[in-house]
């Protein structure tokens, strides 16, 4: 069976997702797609259904009614994923903004290079990120600061969602004690693995703005994860029971 499971949250991503898995799919290495779609009236679930049919041992797909959010999608992910006994679970956006060629790369930082999780980093060096306005990059770039400053994770891109786990560190975060749904999601899943020891790996990419589709960034989002990051300053991190 493929190690790697590949999941990708989608909300009306219809200009997308046949691209996004056509490309995953092309690989030499073979990765696994679950797509969670929370009930798009564009007919994303639709196109991916199609691509199941013609793909029905590698394409795969939970539906879910209504807008849930970025984190309890990708919580409904990795509970899969670890029901199904994949080695390697990722975290990809389905617009592009994260190049699916660096699937590889985030892989071989587990399985290879000794990381527990290893992260699309931005802000390291070789990291870039294209087609963003000044003022989205500077936020986004202090966000991490900020985030650094009260949690000392010495992360240098906190907020990054492309992300490969190995799968014992999905299993030992208690995924039923994550919080929040946005950026704060992103922070808060390093957060509880760092502190249950596991250890990260920032691998350069390039981060290219969408072309098609809206963004989903909102200005609630930013406020979650700043008032998120100080209440996480102060949570107590265990271990899932095993019971």
């Amino acid at each position: 069976m493929p190690d790697s499971l590949v999941i990708i949250p989608t909300y009306n991503e219809k200009d997308n997702i046949e691209r996004i898995l056509r490309k995953v799919f092309s690989f030499e290495h073979p990765f696994h797609v679950l797509v969670v779609d929370d009930g798009s009236p564009d007919g994303t679930a639709d196109i991916v259904k199609s691509i199941m049919k013609e793909l029905p041992d590698c394409c795969f797909i939970l539906e879910r009614k209504g807008k849930q959010g970025l984190g309890t999608a990708y919580i409904a992910g990795f509970r899969w994923g670890i029901e199904h006994e994949y080695d390697y679970i990722y975290e990809m956006d389905a617009d592009f903004s994260h190049n699916p060629e660096d699937l590889i790369r985030l892989r071989n930082a587990c399985a290879n290079e000794g990381a527990d999780f290893a992260i699309g980093s931005r802000y390291v060096k070789g990291g870039k990120i294209s087609n963003w306005p000044m003022n989205r990059i500077l936020m986004s770039y202090f966000a991490s600061v900020y985030v650094n400053a009260v949690l000392w994770m010495g992360i240098r891109d906190c907020t990054a969602g492309f992300k490969c786990y190995s799968r014992r560190v999905l299993e030992t975060i208690d995924l039923s004690s994550i919080r929040f749904v946005g950026y704060a999601f992103q922070i808060e899943m390093k957060y509880k693995a760092q502190r249950l020891g596991f250890k990260a790996k920032e691998v350069p990419i390039t981060f290219i703005d969408r072309q098609y589709g809206e963004s989903k960034m909102s200005m609630g989002i930013f406020k979650e994860a700043f008032w998120g990051v100080l209440s996480m300053r102060f949570m107590k991190v265990r271990p899932a029971s095993t019971s």
